[in-house]
């Protein structure tokens, strides 16, 4: 049994930066276990396995491993494998079955190897529940709790199909300081993967509206999450006018020394969020065959 892969460099233009990820082609014959097993082998933060659509209209359908899990959905790895369907196939438009529902993006070749790809979110960002131990957080995350808050936003769990603590601190400086408290941490971010993505606004750099850092997941730190900043349109939309549309640019990743741009965009109407989107650049940066037997 031999599948074709590649490795791209997620939500940047410049190789060996931005999120990582593998993309297996023609992976039908893989049972579940096989595809959890070929994602602890690459032991990157996802996997991505394209395989037959379901619907003759569909470009391909995707299953996403992280190396100890399989997720409903997942950001970098959508805008992955759009960039991968859309250079192989020479669309501009692919169709994607993925657990949570089809997701159509837009894509734009860059050159041979690499792309723009934009999505809308099949599922939009809800509140699941407040987060009030403001103690606890800070000590989860190192920092002092005078430095939870950012403006009008206020710690909260969301979800696009991924559930997310959602945590604003106060600037760049703090976000830069946070240091994992692994003795209390899923105590205080007790919902479902215990993951807290950790953001603040940044008025003063250039280009930039957002800055986030993501840990849990069994990933320690994420560079770049294209499911956390979807959950974090929900929270963004909150504090915005009843209607029109917001652009946003996030990096997240640079404490990592793997820069990611993030692009986020989002729309209300008469105070209901009816649209939200993630989109961002990737790179092919290797290719292979995996051979696993007969």
């Amino acid at each position: 049994m031999k599948m074709p892969y590649q490795l791209l460099d997620v939500f940047t233009r410049t190789p060996l930066r931005g999120n990582p990820l593998a993309v297996v082609s023609k992976a039908d014959g893989l049972l579940d276990g096989e595809m959890q097993a070929i994602a602890r082998e690459f032991n990157l933060s996802e996997t991505v396995f394209l395989l037959r659509p379901h619907g003759e209209r569909n470009t391909a359908a995707l299953r996403i491993f992280t190396p100890y899990q399989e997720l409903p959905f997942a950001g970098h790895p959508t805008i992955g494998a759009a960039v991968v369907l859309g250079l192989t196939k020479k669309v501009t438009a692919v169709r994607m079955e993925e657990q949570i529902g089809l997701v159509t993006a837009l894509f734009e070749k860059l050159d041979r190897r690499s792309g723009e790809a934009r999505f809308t979110l099949p599922k939009l960002p809800a509140r699941l529940a407040p987060l009030t131990d403001v103690a606890g957080m800070a000590k989860a995350l190192g920092i002092d709790a005078a430095d939870i808050g950012c403006g009008d936003y206020q710690p909260a769990v969301f979800s696009a199909g991924v559930p997310f603590h959602l945590v604003p601190v106060r600037d760049a400086g703090v976000l830069k300081r946070v240091a994992v408290n692994g003795s209390v941490w899923k105590d205080v971010f007790s919902h479902e993967r215990h993951s807290a993505y950790v953001f603040t606004q940044t008025p003063e750099e250039r280009d930039v509206d957002l800055a986030a850092r993501m840990f849990g997941m069994g990933l320690g730190e994420d560079p770049g999450t294209g499911s956390a900043a979807a959950a974090l349109i929900g929270l963004l939309a909150e504090h915005t006018a009843p209607s029109g549309q917001s652009d946003l640019v996030l990096r997240q990743g640079h404490e990592m020394g793997r820069p990611c741009r993030i692009l986020i965009q989002f729309r209300k109407d008469d105070g209901h969020l009816i649209h939200g989107g993630i989109g961002g650049h990737a790179i092919v940066v290797g290719e292979g065959e995996l051979d696993l037997g007969e």
